[in-house]
């Protein structure tokens, strides 16, 4: 009994071992993704709609009317619509009252009576929108036609208070939202039922995903089903029976498919600094320097004040100091490196803040060091 306990223990062991062993030599498989990870129906799309309303009810942090006046025009023509003249001349000093922006999305095969949420933002100098109240606002789609009527209360999710020039605030004030406050009013056609003939729009260009795409098709509807036009189209023949395609298009949408790894590309973020790269980036051996520059510039109020009844004035002049100071930069060698740990390793090794990082990457691309593709957003 013992050695049978023995032999299946040596035998875990031996098992494991395969295991741990396999694990550095196998191959990583592709990523399988489904197909409406990748791409979409071309025509299927959300429309942006816009408005310009008013919202009013507010406790005194409306636009300031004089400072604004398309505010109080536009409250003159909400009135003269109602009925009411406002006598020419009339300085309106209302507080209560703020002109804003109302946008939102319009979806795929939206219908008439489906409810939208709005964004409402001011368009003026308004303090808060806190309590207000928009009242019935068109939003219009790119053509000028009205697709949405829009009308609610607006919900704000900051808070504020000032008082003795004193002021707190907690969040934006000038913007805020209306769940489910505009109703459709007209429906974008879709080229859905439209023709013999759709056609599916990869998000990104590779001929290697639209090959695949289409392979995955024709293997699971038939050979000639799809064809790849590009490295971002792929023509789908749809089926006679319009009932059908509803169904088509959901069982090609599930379809999953081996995605080839993205290509290397490294984003930077001028403005913040920030700096991201996927895991296909690769470094070549290089050596790197790098030293960092500061001039401070300080500067002192001198007052040079004359004798006692010499008749002169006092003068006030300035000290300039400047100084220089630089760090230096030792010679850093960087190995090549094939995982994006070993990339980050050896950007580590350099001691650079991410400002300074924009520049070495650059440097390292023109180089020829950096297999990757340089983005700056």
């Amino acid at each position: 009994m013992k050695s049978s306990i023995d032999r299946f223990v040596r035998l875990l062991v031996i098992l494991t071992v395969i295991a741990a062993s396999a694990a550095l030599w196998w191959p990583v498989g592709a990523a399988a993704a489904r197909i409406k990870e990748v791409a979409a129906v071309q025509g299927v799309r959300s429309n942006q709609l816009v408005g310009y309303g008013l919202v009013v009810g507010l406790d005194g942090t409306g636009d300031q009317t004089t400072q604004t006046p398309f505010t109080t025009q536009s409250i003159q023509a909400m009135l003269q619509q109602m009925g009411v003249t406002v006598p020419a001349g009339t300085n309106m000093q209302l507080r209560n009252v703020a002109a804003v922006m109302v946008t939102t999305q319009l979806p795929a095969f939206a219908q008439p009576g489906q409810p939208l949420d709005v964004t409402v933002s001011s368009l003026g100098n308004a303090k808060s929108l806190r309590g207000g109240t928009l009242i019935a606002t068109p939003l219009k789609g790119a053509d000028g036609q009205i697709y949405a009527l829009a009308q609610g209360n607006v919900v704000i999710g900051g808070a504020g208070a000032s008082a003795g020039g004193s002021k707190v605030q907690i969040n934006q004030l000038s913007a805020g939202r209306i769940p489910q406050g505009a109703t459709v009013e007209r429906s974008v056609p879709t080229p859905l039922q439209q023709g013999d003939v759709i056609q599916l729009d990869l998000n990104a260009s590779d001929f290697n995903t639209a090959r695949e795409v289409a392979r995955v098709i024709n293997g699971a509807k038939g050979e000639g089903t799809a064809v790849a036009v590009d490295g971002r189209v792929v023509q789908l023949r749809m089926p006679a029976n319009p009932a059908q395609r509803v169904a088509f298009l959901a069982d090609i949408e599930n379809l999953q498919f081996d995605a080839a790894a993205p290509a290397a590309k490294v984003v930077i973020n001028a403005r913040t600094g920030s700096v991201v790269m996927n895991q296909a980036v690769t470094l070549n051996a290089c050596a790197v320097a790098h030293g960092n520059l500061s001039v401070t510039i300080s500067s002192t109020p001198v007052v040079s004040q004359p004798g006692a009844l010499s008749g002169g004035q006092t003068v006030v002049s300035e000290k300039t100091d400047i100084s220089i100071a630089q760090q230096g930069g030792s010679l850093v060698q960087m190995a090549a490196g094939t995982r994006l740990t070993d990339v980050v390793k050896a950007l580590n090794a350099l001691g650079a803040t991410p400002q300074d990082l924009l520049a070495i990457l650059q440097a390292m691309k023109s180089a020829g060091a950096l297999n990757a593709e340089l983005e700056v957003i």
